[in-house]
């Protein structure tokens, strides 16, 4: 790969050192953003199932936003005009095993660099047209919608008048059956009355009735008060001498 000279092409990049992934896995996401717009390339990365990802669309910021504040480069102007990841050192570690022996588990890392560019105005200008016309087609697209939906409101809006009218039609049907409806919730209230009415009745009955066998029971107590006169002293002092007497 021919490096790219950033003293004579109008371009920066930005490095991501000793990242924690192996060279490989991030060599298999840098291939599909290189050569493309920055905006291409954003929508590659984010639709990119893979952990390297995430890492490589940082660089790929951190190089568009060195353009823009080192170099003074239009950022909606650039593309990925190089990007590669070289191998960093080797973190070795161990893992226990059986036997008393231990394997080794090398943790890879590598430097990541992305280098944008500015576009040619070829390119540019391609682009310009490109964007044009998907935009026209956007547009007759955005007209078709808004006119569907418009219909599709005026039919709705004839279908609400429909119901109201039915709604409106429903409701002068009950408002010719409502007086009807007005004796029978009037006669309604009567009856309760009535009832009531009849329990307070049944109630002051046996209110009544439970006062009178009061009023019985005392009477009774008092007669049998009257009944028991009190023994006289002199007649039980004679009493006690006949006893006496006749022993």
């Amino acid at each position: 790969m021919n490096a790219l000279d950033l003293s004579e092409v109008a371009a920066t990049k930005a490095t991501h050192r000793f990242a924690r992934l192996s060279a490989t896995k991030a060599r298999a996401v840098l291939d599909l953003m290189r050569d493309l717009d920055v905006d291409d390339a954003r929508d590659v990365l984010r639709h990119t199932e893979r952990g390297a990802a995430d890492v490589v669309s940082k660089v790929l910021e951190s190089a568009v936003a060195n353009a823009g504040a080192n170099h003074f480069l239009d950022p909606d102007a650039l593309y990925v005009a190089e990007c590669w990841a070289d191998e960093g050192p080797t973190l070795r570690r161990f893992r226990p095993r059986a036997r008393g022996r231990a394997t080794r588990i090398n943790k890879r890392t590598c430097h990541i660099t992305v280098v944008v560019a500015m576009l040619d105005p070829e390119e540019l200008a391609e682009r310009e047209r490109s964007r044009a016309a998907t935009g026209g087609r956007a547009a007759d697209r955005a007209a078709r919608v808004a006119a569907s939906r418009q219909a599709r409101g005026a039919a709705g809006g004839d279908a609400t008048t429909d119901a109201s009218r039915q709604e409106e039609d429903r409701g002068g049907s009950d408002a010719d059956t409502s007086p009807a409806d007005d004796e029978i919730v009037a006669d309604v209230p009567d009856d309760e009355a009535s009832e009531a009415s009849d329990v307070a009745e049944e109630a002051e009955n046996a209110a009544d009735d439970e006062v009178g066998v009061a009023s019985e029971v005392a009477e009774e107590a008092e007669n049998a008060d009257d009944e028991v006169e009190p023994a006289d002293p002199a007649d039980a002092a004679e009493e006690a001498d006949d006893e006496d007497e006749e022993a």
